[in-house]
């Protein structure tokens, strides 16, 4: 009997790995960049669990061009990344001067990636508002004059970037900006109505606020790339939401219930608005005149204002009535079934349990509710422990392993079993960075990074990802003319790319990986991160890849 046929990805999937500007790049006051709200917030004692801050992060502003070459290396089709707000407008407003060389660094790094054969998938705002207009205005608390800054800001980029990008998210998680900044107070601007927290906000009200400027913005952005760039850019444009699977805890009528508010909250707060034209009525149910509305001629802009349904999900919760976070819709959150067992394997963060499932429940609930093709732009794990693990075992990242083969295995499911349309996969994250409140002691990289020395490392789950793209992809028209647009208008042949080598050997010394450090020559330097591994990663680092 003949063995099956391997089941293929779509034609022109795109798949590769995701970052964010302010978690990687470093380097925050270079080149006429100006502060953003997470500058002095990640500097302030008591907002990152081990104190670290976005100063440096992975050096990604210097070290880009050694990036590029391990994307290359990786054999990625794409590679979804942000611009950071503050490096094109420094003080944000749309009266305020643009920075030349904040044009001129993004603009040869989606260069770099065209010239590698890699499509630049860009994120316009992930969570870095210039903290000039948190002064000047409140930023996101102040509708009107936001919506016309970030309005500006994202036509600058269109006008600089867009004849070789053809791939836009305008916003990346909303429901995060708003409810971790400005109701939990734990991401910045870290405004909430715990006085221990903070000095002021209102969480109460602020996040709703928040939430209905960022629709907005997002809506007059999307508006303005389609009738100012898109006919001759001819790209697309989208929001990408977070959010998780809701499941019910049991069968009962109130636990069922309970998962779709929790849903609701989650995703249909700013999916409905701008796929379906209203706001989830259980919403307005719990938040009566809390809950801003729009005009008739906003509706109108909102309803519609995204060409795909971006999608960033982790875990899957179980859902029981009765909780007390509004935030969540009322819904109590577990991962502990009736008989007492863990839904999946827990992650490092609290939050997260590896559920597969739920993963091809959620793309099929989109893919019916919104009817739209699905862009996954987050999908990750990060492993208990590991930033305190030898070099050598922290490379073996069986469960981050586990997880990327359950969730490939669903996506193809829900591709070839269910019919969900579905154009992109990106794990997060490509390097181990600067993740927000946790600082660097969590880690979601396919990629370790030495944060003494700044060397990458491929983890196992990196070398599963790119064995497997390889044999499920399907080649585009791109991919077999190997020529790629610069900003010139010419065309340049795409370097070679190495999705067949996941050896050790295979990849370059720029990635550090080609040619072993002796463990003599390992820096004495002692680790900011991870201490009780400081000794051990060095020493094991010339074995990272001989098993």
């Amino acid at each position: 009997m003949a063995a099956p046929a391997t089941r293929k990805l779509p034609k022109d999937f795109l798949w590769g790995f995701a970052t964010a500007s302010f978690q990687i790049e470093g380097s925050t006051d270079a080149d006429g960049r100006g502060k953003s709200i997470w500058d002095d917030f990640s500097r302030t004692p008591g907002k990152t669990l081990d104190g670290g801050n976005g100063d440096v992060a992975t050096d990604s502003y210097k070290r880009w061009k050694e990036d590029v070459q391990l994307l290359a290396e990786y054999g990625v089709k794409a590679y979804r990344f942000s611009i950071a707000w503050s490096r094109i407008i420094p003080l944000g407003g749309r009266n305020d001067p643009v920075n030349p060389k904040g044009i001129e660094f993004y603009s040869k790094f989606i260069d770099a990636l065209l010239e590698n054969g890699i499509v630049p998938f860009v994120t316009l705002y992930h969570w870095d508002l210039p903290q000039a207009l948190h002064d000047r205005y409140g930023g996101w608390l102040n509708k009107d004059e936001i919506v016309q800054d970030y309005t500006n800001y994202a036509r600058v980029c269109f006008e600089a970037f867009g004849d070789r990008v053809k791939h836009w998210l305008t916003m990346n998680e909303p429901w995060c900006v708003a409810i971790l900044g400005y109701g939990r107070g734990v991401f910045a601007p870290g405004r909430s109505s715990d006085r221990h927290r903070s000095p002021e906000g209102d969480s109460s009200t602020e996040p709703w606020i928040v939430g209905h400027s960022i629709i907005l913005a997002h809506a007059h952005a999307v508006k303005v790339y389609r009738e100012e760039f898109k006919p001759k850019q001819k790209g697309e444009i989208g929001i990408t939401l977070n959010g998780d699977w809701a499941m019910p805890y049991d069968d009962s009528p109130a636990n069922v219930d309970a998962a779709q508010h929790a849903l609701d909250f989650a995703i249909g707060w700013f999916a409905d608005p701008v796929y379906l034209g209203f706001y989830p009525p259980y919403m307005r149910e719990v938040l009566g005149n809390r809950m801003p509305d729009f005009t008739p001629d906003e509706w109108a802009i909102v309803k519609g204002s995204s060409d795909f349904y971006g999608m960033n999900t982790y875990t899957t919760n179980l859902c029981r009535a009765g909780g007390d976070d509004e935030f969540q819709g009322l819904v109590d959150y577990t991962f502990t079934r009736p008989d007492g067992t863990q839904l999946g394997n827990q992650a490092h963060c609290a939050w997260l349990q590896d559920y597969p499932d739920g993963f091809r429940a959620l793309l099929n609930y989109l893919w019916k509710r919104y009817k739209l093709p699905i862009f996954v732009t987050e999908n990750g794990f990060a492993v208990k422990g590991e930033n305190d693990k030898p070099l050598e075992e922290a490379l073996q990242d069986s469960e981050r392993v586990h997880y990327f083969q359950g969730t490939t295995n669903a996506l193809m499911s829900a591709i070839h079993e269910d019919g969900v349309q579905i154009k992109s996969y990106f794990p997060w994250s490509f390097l181990d960075n600067f993740e927000w409140a946790d600082g660097y002691g969590t880690r979601f990289g396919v990629t370790y990074v030495d944060y003494v020395t700044q060397k990458r490392y491929p983890k196992a789950s990196a070398k599963f990802l790119i064995k497997w793209f390889k044999e499920v992809d399907t080649p585009s028209e791109n991919d077999l003319k190997k020529k790629v647009p610069t900003a010139n208008g010419t065309s340049a042949p795409a370097k070679p790319v190495l999705t067949n080598k996941t050896n050790s050997s295979d990849f370059s010394t720029t990635s550090t990986l080609k040619v072993a450090q002796p463990a003599t020559t390992a820096p004495a330097a002692k680790r900011q991160y991870g201490f009780k591994a400081r000794v051990s990663r060095y020493v094991t680092s010339i074995l990272a890849f001989v098993k």
